[in-house]
């Protein structure tokens, strides 16, 4: 009996990675439809996005039924408590992507992106997801205070580009309109990098019993 309760984790955790991967996916075309004007991506991006909210549904679900059938208790109930509250952070993170992927549809003109860190910005929040999946799965602390920590980066990758768009709006008000909708995407990655940084917190919760 016991072994099938640990296999059961253990498909927890291949679901979360799955779910983690989804997102990442989403993260990554909608900055690429943003930078490539690619709008095949776009549809992409929504389809992962539903495809997203399926698998927190089944999580869920099945998260539920391991509470209900096994009764965990101490570090294994953190543990499916904590999954539980990841693929919250994590279906968030693709409605987050799915609106970046919204948004790309008002910017035409490609050359008022560049010099704009969009695409490094998108790049250093998925790692911070794909990090505090890892870190979850792996049980590994320190790894998951290492996302904590590089929130910082997606935090300055934010005020650089503000600090940009703001410059750029005073010397092309004409395109003050598009420059406020990449401040928009700009703000969707900084809460995707707030989200992954929430995993994980929950999995110094699932480690050590606190959070901070």
């Amino acid at each position: 009996m016991r072994e099938s309760y640990h296999r059961q984790l253990e498909n927890l955790h291949t679901e979360l990675i799955r779910m983690g991967a989804l997102c990442e996916d989403a993260i990554a075309n909608a900055v690429k439809t943003l930078v490539d004007r690619e709008s095949g991506l776009r549809e992409k991006v929504w389809e992962l996005e539903r495809e997203i909210d399926m698998k927190e549904r089944q999580i869920e679900s099945f998260s539920v039924h391991l509470l209900l059938r096994e009764q965990p208790v101490a570090g294994d109930l953190r543990q499916i408590t904590a999954a539980q509250r990841m693929i919250t952070d994590m279906e968030r993170i693709g409605d987050q992507a799915a609106d970046i992927a919204e948004l790309t549809r008002f910017i035409e003109d490609p050359r008022l992106i560049q010099g704009i860190p969009i695409d490094e910005m998108g790049k250093a929040a998925s790692k911070m997801l794909t990090d505090s999946v890892d870190a979850f799965v792996a049980a590994d602390l320190e790894k998951a205070y290492s996302v904590m920590a590089y929130d910082d980066v997606v935090d300055e990758f934010f005020k650089k580009v503000k600090t940009e768009l703001i410059s750029l709006i005073s010397k092309n008000s004409g395109a003050g309109e598009t420059y406020m909708d990449l401040l928009m995407i700009a703000k969707y990655l900084e809460r995707i990098g707030d989200h992954a940084q929430n995993i994980a917190e929950w999995v110094e919760y699932y480690i050590t019993g606190k959070r901070r």
